[in-house]
């Protein structure tokens, strides 16, 4: 079960992510604001997309997929950023992922 609140019942449901399959990206992130993120997620309990992770280990190889990211779910676009993130939830529910 994920954090967060359960439309059901009015108390915080809390969990612990499970580790990802590369423990070598996850104990040597490198310095940036994706490494920064994941601290403050894991320090909350909160989850947090595991993408993150490899983000904060390689930034240089992934800032186009941050950007590219961003300007797919944020730019301009016949829909707006809240149907596009309506999308990505139910594909990623459909799909058995977080997120």
């Amino acid at each position: 079960m994920r954090q967060g609140y359960r439309p059901a019942c009015d108390h915080l449901v809390m969990s612990v992510m499970k580790p990802m399959f590369l423990p070598d990206v996850e104990q040597n992130p490198k310095p940036g604001p994706f490494r920064d993120q994941v601290r403050v997620m894991q320090a909350t309990g909160g989850e947090y997309p595991q993408i993150w992770q490899m983000f904060a280990y390689l930034p240089a190889a992934t800032e186009h997929l941050a950007r590219f990211t961003q300007e797919i779910m944020r730019g301009p676009a016949p829909i707006s950023p809240g149907l596009r993130e309506l999308i990505a939830a139910y594909t990623s529910a459909r799909n058995d992922c977080p997120f």
